[in-house]
C-alpha cells in the first residue's frame, strides 16, 4: 500500500475518525473516579449540580465539570493560643487545637472561604467565653468538662459549614508570673494551715489519752483499796468472831502478833541499819509466845 493510498483511506474515512475520537474522549470524560479520601464537588453551567462520593461516576460530559476536590480526612487545626480572664479575674493564657473533618463539602465550598481560619476564630471566642464562667480553680480540676463544652459549642457554630468536630483539646493553661506566685504563697499556706491544725489534734489526743490514763490510774488504785477495805474488813470480822468465840485472849493474841509482824518487817527493811527496839517489844514477844503455850 502506497503512501497516496493511505492518505486516499484517510481522507475518505475522516468523519469516522473524527467520531471515533469524539466518543473517547466523551466516555473519558463522562467516568470520573474519586479516590476513597475524597469528594468532588460537580457544577453545570457554574452552579452547584451534585457531589461525587468515592468510586466510580458518571458526569455529563462538556456540559458538567469537577470544580472542587475536597479531602474528607480528619485534620488538626494548630495550636492557637489566646488570653481569656476567669470569673475570679485571673488572667490566664490557653493553649488549645481542634480536631475536624468536612462532612458536606457543598456546604463548606460555598458558605465559607478559609475553614482553618474561620474555625479558629470561633475556638478563641468560645474559650474565651467559657473560661470567663469559670474561677481558676475549677478550670485546673474540670478540664475534662470544660473541653466537651467547647467541643460541643464549636459543633453548634461550624454545622452550617458542612463540618464535624471530632476532638477539641485544651492542652495548657499558662499563668503568669504574679499569679504562680501568688498561688504558691496561697498553696504554702495552706499547707502551713493543715500542718498547724495536725499539730493541735495531735496535741488534743495526748491530753485525751493522758486524760484517759490518769482516770484509769484512780478507777484502778480505787479498785485496789476496795479490795483492801474488803480484806480489812474481811480479816477485822474474822477477829470479831474469834474474840467473840475464844474471849479477850484472842485479841490479846491479834494484837501482840501484829507487833512481831511489824518488828520483822522492820529487821528485814535493807535501808535500815540500826534498828530501834521499843521497851514493851520483848514483852509483847513474851506475851505472844505464852499465848501460843496456852493454847496449846
Amino acid at each position: 500500500m502506497t503512501e497516496d493510498a493511505l492518505v486516499d483511506i484517510l481522507s475518505s474515512n475522516i468523519l469516522l475518525i473524527l467520531l471515533a475520537i469524539l466518543v473517547i474522549v466523551t466516555i473519558f470524560g463522562a467516568i470520573k473516579i474519586v479516590p476513597q479520601s475524597e469528594q468532588h464537588v460537580v457544577e453545570r453551567f457554574g452552579r452547584l449540580h451534585s457531589v461525587l462520593a468515592p468510586g466510580i461516576n458518571m458526569i455529563v460530559p462538556f456540559l458538567d465539570k469537577v470544580a472542587h476536590r475536597i479531602s474528607i480526612l480528619e485534620r488538626q487545626l494548630p495550636t492557637a493560643s489566646q488570653d481569656a480572664i476567669t470569673k475570679d479575674n485571673v488572667l490566664v493564657q490557653v493553649d488549645s487545637s481542634v480536631f475536624y473533618r468536612i462532612v458536606q463539602p457543598e456546604k463548606t465550598v460555598y458558605r465559607i472561604r478559609d475553614v482553618d481560619g474561620a474555625i479558629a476564630t470561633t475556638v478563641a471566642g468560645i474559650v474565651r467565653a467559657e473560661m470567663g464562667k469559670m474561677d481558676l480553680d475549677e478550670v485546673q480540676s474540670n478540664r475534662a468538662q470544660l473541653i466537651e463544652t467547647i467541643k460541643n459549642s464549636v459543633e453548634d457554630a461550624v454545622d452550617n459549614w458542612g463540618i464535624e468536630v471530632t476532638r477539641a483539646e485544651i492542652l495548657d493553661v499558662n499563668l503568669d508570673q504574679a499569679t504562680r506566685d501568688a498561688m504558691l504563697q496561697q498553696l504554702n499556706a495552706e499547707r502551713e494551715r493543715r500542718a498547724q491544725v495536725t499539730r493541735a489534734e495531735g496535741a488534743k489526743r495526748a491530753v485525751e489519752l493522758n486524760a484517759d490514763a490518769e482516770l484509769y490510774a484512780a478507777e484502778q488504785i480505787a479498785k485496789a483499796r476496795r479490795i483492801a477495805a474488803d480484806a480489812e474488813a474481811y480479816a477485822t470480822s474474822v477477829v470479831a468472831r474469834a474474840i467473840a468465840d475464844n474471849g479477850l485472849e484472842a485479841a490479846q493474841y491479834q494484837v501482840a502478833l501484829k507487833q512481831v509482824e511489824a518488828l520483822n518487817a522492820l529487821g528485814a527493811s535493807p535501808s535500815s541499819s540500826t534498828i530501834l527496839v521499843p521497851a514493851n517489844a520483848l514483852e509483847a514477844f513474851g506475851n505472844a509466845f505464852s499465848m501460843l503455850r496456852g493454847k496449846s
